[in-house]
């Protein structure tokens, strides 16, 4: 399986922190808020013989309602997990990277993630 933080595809006109917030919300189940901008990832990949340029922009956030079990179901599973147990469970060294930078960050906040699993 892989895991990894929630993330997706704006709808035209929608800003970047709605896209965050809609994405996290249909993903997880959870109502969250927006705490800070945090840092972005750009990556590139090869999808039907294209190559794909990508900017994943990455908000530190709390949970203020909602229901793990309401995530929709492009995700086989949903877990919320301590800062440090990111480490061990989210699949790409980027994202390990940028939770462990949002940890330092977070004093005072529930250390943890909500992390989405795909089937690889």
């Amino acid at each position: 399986m892989t895991w990894t933080l929630p993330k997706g595809t704006p709808h035209a006109g929608e800003t970047t922190e709605a896209t965050a917030i809609r994405e996290v919300g249909e993903e997880t189940g959870l109502e969250v808020e927006i705490i800070r901008r945090f840092e972005s990832i750009e990556y590139t990949f090869v999808q039907s013989g294209t190559r794909i340029y990508k900017t994943v922009h990455y908000f530190l956030m709390v949970p203020t309602g909602g229901d793990l079990a309401r995530h929709d179901r492009e995700f086989e599973a949903v877990r919320w997990i301590d800062f440090d147990e990111a480490q061990s469970i989210l699949t790409f060294e980027t994202e390990r990277a940028l939770v462990a930078r949002a940890a330092e960050h977070a004093p005072g906040i529930a250390g943890a993630v909500a992390a989405t699993s795909d089937p690889a």
